[in-house]
């Protein structure tokens, strides 16, 4: 089986001069975290000597320094080292999942041309944390590829329809607001023909700056002119899920500043706030913690799968089956924060999960 990967490459330009970036932000990262270069160079597997050459390069470059070093007291970001490190981390966020996605499209066309191609299951899922998880643990397993795309609830239960996805990644809020989410999907799922494989829970609430420091512990605090908000894309489910609180609370999304202000994934938008560009944001807690921030926790919902009933018996969904049942995929779950297993790789009926007719 052949595997792709893209990258993005960000250059920088001064006349006919371009340089790559991405060790030094690398290097960069770990110093803020560290505050040591020896650290920093060990991470980034370079000498010490070169981790302060291309400090002392790219500090040239820009004609301001990168790092503070104290006496005593190791190293330091400056201002603006830490805005080019939280720059590169938002690009990252930003950009990852649809070169994932582009890299996905061409791992597939590619293998199922080759003579002894491997089994293919195509995974139609919104992105998030456990699902990557999910396909790290299958990436083993020589003869079987997972074809994963990132799409909203709506658009995954759309490509099940029409035959575009073996497995549609679904998310649906516990408590009163799961009614609203199920009449979305209305249309999309005959309880005759689709099944649904639990995988697990996650808690979505608002991330804000460490600390907390605006006290922002519920939605209406959002209302404050003085609080920036950064939104998810108007066609996510978690897009859809806030807007459905927001109802729920009596809250107009127009009267919140920054409410027009969109970013495509949860890491996204944690990685704006954790640089300092917006006060909050709503998402998973996995995207706060990995950034550093405070979670303040709204609701929890169920994610799982939604699949024709007919290929569960396939080899490709046995074998999905078996990891997600398997210890290994527990415990890879469990290093999640906001995410546990739910009965994960259980098969129930469309009416067990959704408690309605569809």
């Amino acid at each position: 089986m052949i595997e792709i990967e893209i990258e993005a490459i960000w250059r920088f330009r001064r006349r006919e001069d371009a340089q790559s970036l991405q060790i030094m932000l690398d290097v960069l990262a770990e110093i803020r975290a560290s505050g040591k270069i020896t650290a920093a160079a060990e991470k980034a597997h370079v000498s010490y000597r070169h981790a302060w050459n291309m400090i002392e390069k790219w500090s040239e470059f820009f004609d301001t320094p990168l790092v503070v070093r104290r006496q005593g007291a190791g190293t330091r970001l400056t201002p603006f080292g830490e805005r080019l490190v939280w720059a590169g981390e938002r690009l990252e966020a930003r950009l990852r999942p649809l070169l994932q996605n582009l890299s996905q499209e061409l791992e597939t066309e590619i293998n199922q041309m080759l003579p002894h191609g491997p089994l293919v299951l195509r995974v139609h899922a919104s992105h998030g944390f456990a699902v990557p998880k999910l396909r790290e643990l299958l990436s083993r397993e020589q003869d079987i590829s997972v074809d994963l795309r990132y799409v909203s609830n709506q658009n995954s239960l759309v490509s099940l329809a029409h035959d575009g996805c073996d497995l549609a990644g679904m998310h649906l809020p516990q408590g009163e607001l799961r009614k609203r989410a199920i009449a979305a999907s209305r249309g999309w799922l005959n309880p005759n023909v689709h099944r649904v494989i639990s995988l697990v829970t996650r808690e979505m609430g608002l991330m804000v700056q460490r600390g907390n420091p605006l006290g922002i512990l519920e939605l209406k605090r959002l209302l404050d002119p003085a609080v920036r908000f950064v939104n998810r894309d108007s066609d996510s489910g978690t897009r859809l899920l806030f807007e459905q609180l927001l109802t729920q609370h009596g809250i107009s999304g127009a009267a919140i500043n920054g409410y027009e202000h969109t970013e495509f994934t949860h890491a996204a938008v944690a990685a704006y706030v954790a640089s300092g560009l917006a006060d909050v944001a709503f998402g998973v807690e996995s995207a706060a913690r990995q950034f550093g921030l405070d979670f303040v926790r709204l609701l929890t919902e169920d994610y799982f799968f939604v699949c024709r009933s007919h290929i569960l018996e396939t080899a490709a969904v046995q074998r999905v089956l078996s990891v997600m049942r398997s210890e290994e995929f527990h415990s890879a779950i469990s290093q999640l924060p906001g995410y546990h297993v739910k009965d994960a790789g259980a098969i129930k009926t469309i009416s067990q999960v959704f408690r309605r007719s569809i």
